[in-house]
């Protein structure tokens, strides 16, 4: 295995677990924040927009905004045809939402702590090349 991809991988796993600490004092995970997180920046989506999005089986993302909605972070309401679900966050989402990006902003200041403005700006593009 390349040494590079493996430190990403490292570095996936360890960002998954802080962010999971984080996101513990809001009842969330940091796979059910990346769905809201995914769902406020579109205002509303499909599942199907949101598997895709996210590069997701549609089962996981299918299970994870039926807990969503279950917590009443999102409502899910029917799409033009009855099989298309369409979500977008809860009145509660939408007030709780500013605290918790707050939050993980935070939380990103904290993982880049060691990058210049500059760097952060170069490993977002390189992270954006990768296919």
């Amino acid at each position: 295995m390349n040494p590079t991809i493996h430190e990403l991988f490292q570095k996936s796993r360890f960002l998954s677990q802080e962010a999971n600490n984080t996101l513990k004092k809001h009842n969330l995970f940091a796979s059910q924040w990346s769905v809201l997180y995914c769902i406020q920046r579109h205002k509303e989506m499909t599942l199907t927009q949101i598997w895709k999005y996210l590069n997701v089986e549609a089962p996981t993302i299918t299970r994870t905004v039926n807990r969503l909605a279950e917590l009443g972070w999102i409502e899910i309401c029917s799409g033009k045809d009855r099989r298309e679900k369409i979500v977008k966050l809860s009145e509660q989402a939408l007030q709780q939402f500013p605290v918790i990006k707050a939050a993980m902003m935070e939380f990103e200041d904290r993982m880049v702590v060691g990058l210049t403005d500059e760097e952060e700006t170069q490993l977002l593009e390189l992270l954006q090349k990768i296919r």
